[in-house]
């Protein structure tokens, strides 16, 4: 591969990771809600996804599951699903710290733990076969028939490099007005407009066809 290749395909992956999108909506509820460590765990989350779906792409796993209807079809309602449990929960919490019998301070709206930052972060972007789509139409302009394990580790490590260094500078800027988010009020607004959109886009999920 030829510099201009690796710029080419460093500047398509930065354009599809600052994409609004699930990925996004996680990252960025995680750092408001929880702090910095929790988003930049989330934001890992979301590159190990990418690297799962790159390698897939490569080996000719997300190709099959692209031109699988079975395949993308169960992927895409296990996703979807994800996706509006997550909505749920976001505008239960929403709920909840409106209730005027709750406490002026509710705490933290999101499941605490690093893993379960982690896991939403990956699980938000593994359970998206629109990333296999993605993968599966962009890897084979840059990688040769008899492309070697080397080509392939460098195409994976710029995607989950480019992937991580976005949504970690997404999860730092987000987390830097925290003391904002530390208000009740604030905090209702995250959740319902967070689970909204998530909820949104898993129902936008159903309906996403492979072409």
């Amino acid at each position: 591969m030829t510099t201009g290749q690796l710029l080419t395909f460093s500047g398509v992956v930065v354009l599809g990771a600052m994409s609004p999108g699930p990925d996004f909506a996680v990252v960025v509820r995680r750092s408001a809600l929880a702090g910095r460590a929790h988003g930049m765990a989330t934001a890992v989350g979301v590159a190990a996804g990418v690297l799962a779906w790159v390698v897939a792409a490569a080996t000719g796993v997300a190709a099959v599951v692209a031109v699988t209807p079975v395949a993308f079809t169960i992927i895409k309602l296990v996703g979807a699903g994800y996706l509006v449990y997550l909505g749920v929960n976001a505008l239960r919490s929403a709920w909840r710290s409106g209730d005027v019998r709750s406490a002026p301070d509710t705490g933290p709206t999101v499941e605490s733990g690093m893993w379960a930052a982690f896991r939403d972060g990956l699980l938000c972007n593994a359970l998206n076969p629109k990333a296999a789509v993605f993968f599966v139409a962009l890897l084979p302009q840059f990688l040769p028939a008899d492309a070697g394990l080397v080509s392939l580790l460098a195409l994976s490590a710029i995607a989950v490099a480019i992937t991580v260094g976005w949504f970690l500078t997404v999860a730092n800027l987000v987390a830097a007005a925290r003391r904002a988010f530390s208000r009740p009020a604030t905090r209702r607004l995250v959740d319902g407009l967070s689970g909204a959109l998530l909820i949104g886009l898993g129902v936008r999920l159903v309906f996403t066809s492979a072409r």
